[in-house]
């Protein structure tokens, strides 16, 4: 993407206010560069490859950023139970709190899991897990 494409996306896109300032009145730049005006090749501009500046033209000036509700306990059925619920009340966003065996790559069944699992998080051993985790929702209107 080039300068003048960013620019025009900047322009098109949906902002929160039109003015951003400092605490002391400031103007904020809508992009910050270097002396010669280019950001580096592999940071790019904000909505494009590789998305280190983010997904969306204009930052977060047009979309903040999504709060996600952390949840999980232990098994996926009562954990989607809660996901659903919280999206029925208006979430829209999701972030899993695994338990430790999960995170730490052990089989529940493991002796080393004993006592652990499903015990500060959602238990997942395998890819039916993920799948019936996040059953009945639609992942491609869900932050996850």
């Amino acid at each position: 993407m080039s300068r003048r494409e960013w620019e025009q996306a900047y322009q098109a896109g949906r902002k929160r206010r039109d003015r951003y300032v400092t605490l002391s009145f400031e103007e904020v730049p809508a992009l910050g560069v270097p002396g010669d005006g280019e950001p580096p090749e592999d940071v790019g501009y904000p909505g494009s490859f590789p998305y280190t500046r983010g997904i969306h033209a204009t930052g977060y000036r047009g979309k903040p950023w999504t709060i996600r509700q952390f949840a999980g306990f232990a098994g996926v059925a009562d954990t989607n139970q809660r996901f659903r619920h919280l999206l029925a009340q208006g979430q829209h966003g999701l972030s899993v709190a695994f338990d430790m065996p999960t995170l730490m790559g052990i089989d529940s069944d493991a002796e080393m899991a004993l006592g652990e699992v499903g015990h500060c998080g959602v238990a997942v051993d395998t890819a039916d897990d993920m799948v019936a985790l996040f059953d009945q929702i639609t992942l491609g209107k869900v932050s996850v």
